[in-house]
């Protein structure tokens, strides 16, 4: 049989592919579309979006990774936009706006230089080149901060909140996360290590936000066993138990005949031994409080209740590490090996009503390795924006701890790195310094999304930067309230070097790893009555 012109089908039917160009500039374009989603939100002045998903449930935020975690997001290029925002989230805590939105626009360039007939590998490779050198300069540009340096601690954490909802209550919310980070910031060989699960969040609607509070302790979400037990103990050993205050039932099915009644009692009266037992085991380590990660048995209660113990169960594990870390004391897993030694020390538990709810307060530890914050508000969504917020600030005070390095915001870094990578593009030879350009003017997208945002002539702000930085003003930055372009040193408006140096790097990664492709394929799901047995094929507009 002739070849004739029968198309030869290697995919599978139904599949959709991109080549070439269209390939390049549909990747481009569904990235560029993610960035353009959160650039409104950049800044003070920027806006805040309401996210509803096919639940109803609502976020009303401006955290860029937040946003894009929440927008149910399909096309595979701009996937790695969101991957972008959630990788500079986890290593810096904050910048995510900044990272998508400088992606975004490294496409962009990309596609004027595509136009010119320059292969998207030499633009990768420019921009490879930028990237490192951004990282020398921002190295150059650095101020060191040391960790004792609260105020600058606290000016980080106020830079990272200006721009969200919070910022009204930013300086009290700023104190309170330097004060948390410091207190379970620990140093090994001279480096400092910040494990922010130490630092323990509470949320309660109500009160306004000037309400949250720092706890030098714990806040366990329970209350007492026992009605008769105090609602307040002072000076408290806390006994921290992984077992069960019940008595043990056999491993093994076990039948237990008993054929009078003298013995039946006999039995109660032991259960109840051995559960005085355990009372008084507890009581004799000095004890005068007990949280237990499992269950406590009604009549262990009531001997609790009469040797005056605080009792609660079922406490969380994750409570009871906190719990461990803030007292000092050891988690026991036998009762009978409860000991002084074992115990946890704390100034002041407590019963509070907040709300409708009682809460346990473990407060007045000395030095402890875990504290927490209890989070007020009007109403749910306040609450969750503040949390997203001081999640943020503590970030950015924990990474600035880690580093012991900031540098500048408001765009001025930005700026400084545009116009020194224009400077090392005259000395690059071949087609990558014009790649090198493109990065650098890229790098403009920070200061003019400000500027965009807080409604000022983004072209006459990049004229006035420039000249600013081109007289050796290296912390010049755009105020966004009075338009004017000012010392950001000044201003106090500083961030951590990771924030910018985790930006370059993973906006630089994501706009190469989307040039490089020149190819999509992508299969098509079986829908019923697409192709396959019993169903007509599908005969798509795809006939490549």
């Amino acid at each position: 049989m002739g070849m004739g012109n029968t198309p030869i089908l290697i995919l599978k039917e139904g599949t959709k592919r991109d080549r070439g160009k269209d390939a390049q500039y549909n990747n481009i374009t569904a990235a560029r579309a993610i960035a353009d989603a959160v650039r409104s939100t950049l800044g003070p002045r920027g806006m805040d979006k309401m996210l509803v998903d096919s639940m109803g449930d609502v976020v009303i935020t401006n955290d860029g990774v937040t946003i894009l975690k929440e927008i149910d997001v399909d096309h595979p290029a701009a996937k790695m936009l969101v991957e972008v925002a959630k990788t500079q989230d986890e290593e810096a805590g904050d910048g995510t706006t900044s990272a998508v939105i400088l992606s975004g626009e490294l496409l962009k360039k990309a596609v004027d230089l595509i136009d010119s007939n320059i292969h998207p590998t030499i633009i990768a490779g420019g921009y490879r080149l930028a990237a490192t050198k951004a990282q020398e300069v921002l190295d150059g540009l650095a101020i060191d901060v040391d960790v004792k340096d609260k105020k600058t601690l606290k000016l980080i954490a106020e830079t990272s909140m200006i721009s969200k909802s919070v910022s009204a209550s930013r300086e009290s919310l700023a104190d309170l996360s330097v004060k948390a980070v410091s207190a379970v910031a620990e140093q090994n060989n001279k480096k400092w290590s910040v494990d922010m699960d130490n630092i323990q969040v509470v949320k309660k609607t109500g009160g306004s936000m000037d309400d949250t509070q720092f706890i030098q302790g714990i806040i366990v979400d329970k209350e007492p066993v026992h009605p008769a037990m105090p609602k307040k103990i002072e000076k408290a050993k806390l006994a921290l138990l992984d077992t069960a205050i019940e008595v043990q039932k056999t491993e093994i099915d076990a039948k237990i005949e008993i054929t009078d009644p003298t013995q039946m009692q006999a039995f109660l009266d032991e259960e109840e031994n051995m559960l005085r037992k355990m009372v008084a085991t507890i009581k004799a380590s000095g004890a005068n409080a007990v949280f237990c990660q499992k269950g406590i048995d009604d009549l262990a209660q009531h001997f609790l209740a009469k040797e005056k113990i605080f009792a609660v169960r079922r406490v969380k594990k994750s409570d009871m590490e906190k719990l461990a870390k803030a007292t000092g004391a050891t988690v026991v897993t036998k009762i009978e090996e409860l000991s002084s030694d074992e115990l946890g020390a704390a100034a002041l538990i407590e019963v509070r009503q907040l709300g409708e709810e009682e809460m346990t307060f473990v407060t007045g530890c000395k030095n402890p390795k875990a504290v927490s914050l209890l989070l007020r508000g009007g109403t749910e969504h306040v609450i969750d924006e503040v949390e997203r917020s001081l999640d943020d600030a503590m970030s950015v005070v924990a990474v600035a701890i880690e580093d012991g390095k900031i540098v500048t915001g408001g765009g001025s870094t930005a700026i400084e790195l545009a116009m020194k990578l224009r400077e090392y593009a005259a000395s690059v030879g071949g087609r990558e310094q014009i790649a090198i350009d493109a990065y650098a003017s890229a790098l403009e997208v920070i200061p003019t999304a400000l500027a965009e945002n807080a409604g000022l002539d983004p072209i006459d702000i990049l004229i006035n930067l420039r000249k600013a930085h081109k007289g050796g003003k290296v912390h010049a930055g755009l105020n966004v309230y009075t338009g004017k372009i000012v010392d950001m040193m000044d201003q106090k408006v500083i961030e951590p070097i990771r924030v910018s140096r985790q930006a370059i790097n993973s906006a630089t990664d994501a706009a190469v790893l989307i040039l490089r492709i020149d190819d999509v394929i992508a299969a098509k799901g079986m829908s019923p009555g697409a192709g396959g047995p019993g169903g007509a094929p599908d005969m798509g507009d795809d006939t490549d």
